[in-house]
């Protein structure tokens, strides 16, 4: 049987013989990971299972992100729980304090995720670990909980909708824009427990980090999983991370699809997500002159260094409009070092911009830039739904890097190139 990246990789972790979708299979996992907010509840299944130890020290990954550093006492008590269960089982990759960045940008860093691997998280972008090769995908805590203990879980074999995307992106157009595209085309349930599976021409040109953007916002179209082919590209990618057993993957020749949506990003413009869905897509012209009070640039989507990059090459020698607070969230540890070092952060200091350490944030509505009601932000993360960051009368337009930078100089969303 030919098969898609999903079920090949699912093939290689499991004994049973896949015959397509549908199928509930068992598969061994290659890692396992939860964060401040979903630990805890995972290691409340773990012990109520009677579970006294972890299937691997090494392959359970545990991130204090979300409300950290602590944002009141409660925030404390969750990071407690997952430092004491990390100390008592002697799990090796828990990250907090200086060490600890965003979870999606910081494993693949680390080499902890890579081609081929299945990986499991009690976070719902757990999927962004697809741009790598990677068959990962977001469980709820108890599931975690389980496969901690037995390093195995089971999936049903989701069918998948081939993304073919070809063309150039121009200036000012990157991953971001592919994604939005896709989910304003397909819609917030378009794959729903479905596999998207991204190839063509545009996406071999992209980064490995674009591809992870991509990836990433594979559950806001409703996937289990977003995959790219592992190539040279992310072989590269995986060896500069540690890696050193990478192989490349791709679908067989003649796999079947449930489907093919074709995108051409030839002539396509910066898009935008309006509230109150990720698939309330427009060009950015659309929604041009819409006034903000805050923009965000970071999170597991957008805050790697390319994104940095991106948002420095609009912001340097302007200054971010005064009634616009513009917040700027290095993904990872070595993400805000690598923008010290090049000089990025006096790019958005002396822009007037909010600088902050490696996390989460604002993006769920945590900290460190909630909005109150009557107030429109525009951010580079992943989700729009209403009160998502903040008020339920606040408003929030997802864009890529170059968008949310210009919107924070003009005080109002626009395209880069009219500034």
């Amino acid at each position: 049987m030919a098969h898609t990246l999903a079920e090949k990789i699912l093939q290689n972790h499991t004994d049973e013989k896949i015959a397509g979708p549908g199928q509930i299979v068992q598969c061994r996992v290659s890692g396992v990971l939860a964060n401040d907010i979903t630990a805890p509840l995972a290691i409340k299944a773990f012990k109520e299972m009677g579970a006294d130890k972890v299937f691997d020290k090494d392959r359970v990954f545990l991130v204090c992100d979300h409300f950290t550093p602590n944002r009141d006492i409660d925030s404390a008590e969750q990071v407690k729980t997952v430092r004491e269960f990390a100390h008592a089982m002697g799990v090796t990759h828990y990250y907090e304090c200086g060490e600890v960045g965003v979870e999606h940008a910081l494993l693949p860093e680390k080499g902890l995720v890579g081609p081929g691997d299945i990986v499991v998280g009690a976070d719902s972008h757990t999927c962004t670990y697809g741009g790598l090769g990677a068959f990962a995908t977001g469980m709820g805590s108890t599931d975690i909980g389980a496969a901690m203990a037995l390093g195995e879980t089971w999936f049903k074999v989701p069918p998948t909708i081939r993304v073919e995307v070809t063309g150039k992106c121009g200036k000012y157009v990157g991953a971001k824009d592919i994604m939005l595209n896709l989910i304003g085309r397909i819609g917030v349930a378009g794959a729903l427990y479905k596999a998207l599976e991204f190839a063509g021409q545009a996406i071999s040109d992209l980064t490995v980090e674009g591809r992870m953007t991509i990836a990433n916002m594979a559950i806001e179209a409703g996937g289990k999983v977003g995959l790219f082919a592992a190539d040279g590209k992310t072989l590269e990618y995986a060896v500069e991370a540690g890696r050193k057993n990478a192989q490349m993957i791709a679908p067989d020749p003649g796999a079947t699809y449930e489907r093919t949506v074709d995108i051409d990003v030839d002539g396509m413009e910066p898009q935008v997500a309006c509230p109150h869905l990720p698939d309330n897509v427009k060009p950015v012209d659309e929604t041009a002159g819409l006034h903000i009070h805050q923009a965000v640039i970071g999170s597991c989507t957008n805050g790697r260094i390319e994104d940095m990059r991106e948002a420095a090459a609009i912001l340097r020698n302007r200054k971010v409009d005064k009634n616009v607070r513009c917040i700027i969230l290095p993904a990872t540890p070595k993400i805000w070092q690598e923008c010290l070092s090049e000089g990025l952060m006096e790019v958005f200091m002396d822009a007037g911009c909010i600088v902050g350490p490696p996390t989460c944030g604002p993006c769920l509505g945590g900290h460190m830039g909630i909005l109150a009601g009557g107030e429109r932000a525009i951010a580079t993360t992943n989700r729009n739904f209403k009160g998502r960051m903040g008020s339920l009368e606040s408003e929030v337009f997802l864009s890529n890097p170059s968008v949310a930078a210009a919107s924070a100089i003009a005080g109002e969303i626009i395209h880069p190139a009219k500034l």
